[in-house]
C-alpha cells in the first residue's frame, strides 16, 4: 500500500506526521511575501521538512490508514511496515524515492537520507486557491514625489494661520474700539467730588452746585450724615465756633461734612480736634452745618489736603470759601 495520500491528507490539518521507522515530515509556517526583483506576490505557505529522528509510532498515520480503508489498527501498522521497508529499500540501491506533492529522498554521499522539499506545494489550508502573481511597478511613476507634495501643502497648518487670521479679523476692531470709547467721554476724567445717596445732604448740595460751576471748582462730594445722633460728649467736649484761619488769602476750605443736625456736626468737629485740625462750623444759607477742616491758598494744595484725610473722613470735598 502506497501511504503517500494519507500523509498528505493529514499534513493538511497537523504541523508534523510521523512515518513510524522512518522519519517525520514537518510543516512550517512563512508568511506573505514579495520578491521585489521580480515583482511576484507570494500568499502564505506552509512548506515540508524531514526529520529522521521523529520515527517512533504516534499513532496518528496508522490509526488514519485503519479509519480510511476498514481493517483493523494491526494490520493497518502491517501495511505501513511493508511501506517503509520498501522505501528503505529504494535507497538502499541508490534509487531516488518522490513522495508525489512532498518530496524526494535520497541517499548522499555517506549513506545519510536526504529529504528535497517540493516548493510548489502548499499545505496551508487559508491559502487554498491563491497563486503567485507579478505586477510590475508604473514606468517613471515615484511615490516618493507624491508624498512630498502633499508635505509641501501642509493644509493643517494653512487651516491653522487662516483661523488665526480670521480671530485677528474680529478682536483688532473690537480692542480699537474699546480704547476709543472711554477717549473721546469723560470716562476717565478726574473729579474732586465724591457721591452719596443721603438725603439729608441733596437739597445742600443742589444749592452749592451752582456757585461751584461758576468759579469751575469741581463739584463737592455729597457725605453721608451719621444716621443716629452720636452721644454727647462729656464736660471735657468742645464746641467749636471759629476758625483758625480767618486770611482772606485762604479762599479754599476742605470739608469733611454737612449736616442737618448740630449735633452731629459737633461731633465731627470733635473727632477733627481729636486729629489735631482747628475746624470751623460754618451755617450755610439752607440750613446746613458744613464741618470745615482747614483753608488753602490755591485748589491744588487744598486737593491734597483731602486726599491726605479722606480714608478717616470719607466724602471730604474741597469747596470755594463763602
Amino acid at each position: 500500500m502506497d501511504a503517500t495520500a494519507i500523509i498528505r491528507e493529514l499534513l493538511f490539518g497537523h504541523d508534523c506526521v510521523i512515518l513510524p521507522g522512518f522519519g517525520g515530515f514537518i510543516g512550517n509556517y512563512s508568511p506573505a511575501r514579495i520578491d521585489k526583483e521580480t515583482g511576484t506576490f507570494y500568499p502564505p505557505v506552509k512548506q515540508i521538512s524531514f526529520n529522521r529522528n521523529l520515527n517512533h509510532n504516534d499513532g496518528l498515520l496508522i490509526g488514519k490508514i485503519s479509519v480510511s480503508t476498514g481493517i483493523n489498527y494491526g494490520d493497518a501498522r502491517s501495511l505501513v511496515e511493508d511501506f517503509v521497508a520498501g522505501v528503505r529499500k529504494q535507497l538502499e540501491r541508490g534509487d531516488k524515492v518522490v513522495f508525489a506533492n512532498i518530496g524526494s529522498f535520497i541517499n548522499n554521499q555517506e549513506g545519510n537520507v536526504q529529504f528535497e522539499p517540493d516548493r510548489s506545494a502548499n499545505y496551508h489550508l487559508d491559502s487554498y486557491g491563491l497563486e503567485p502573481f507579478k505586477c510590475l511597478p508604473l514606468e517613471g511613476y515615484d511615490v516618493r514625489k507624491r508624498i512630498s507634495r502633499h508635505i509641501e501643502r501642509d493644509p493643517v497648518k494653512q487651516a491653522l494661520v487662516r483661523k488665526i487670521i480670521w480671530r485677528a479679523a474680529v478682536i483688532i476692531p473690537l480692542l480699537a474700539l474699546i480704547v476709543t470709547i472711554p477717549l473721546k467721554t469723560d470716562l476717565f476724567k478726574g473729579k474732586v467730588e465724591s457721591t452719596t445717596m443721603n438725603p439729608l445732604v441733596t437739597a445742600e448740595f443742589e444749592n452749592n452746585k451752582k456757585a461751584l460751576e461758576e468759579n469751575n471748582i469741581p463739584e463737592p462730594a455729597k457725605v453721608k450724615e451719621n444716621p443716629a445722633p452720636a452721644p454727647e460728649k462729656t464736660a471735657e467736649a468742645v464746641t467749636v465756633t471759629s476758625v483758625s484761619v480767618t486770611s482772606e488769602s485762604n479762599d479754599y476750605v476742605v470739608i469733611t461734612g454737612s449736616f442737618k443736625s448740630k449735633r452731629n456736626a459737633d461731633t465731627q468737629a470733635n473727632r477733627l480736634i481729636e486729629e489735631g485740625f482747628s475746624p470751623e462750623i460754618v451755617t450755610t444759607a439752607n440750613g446746613f452745618y458744613r464741618v470745615c477742616a482747614l483753608a488753602c491758598n490755591d485748589m491744588k494744595t487744598a486737593v491734597v489736603k483731602k486726599d491726605s484725610i479722606v480714608k478717616k473722613f470719607p466724602g471730604s470735598w474741597v469747596s470755594k470759601k463763602i
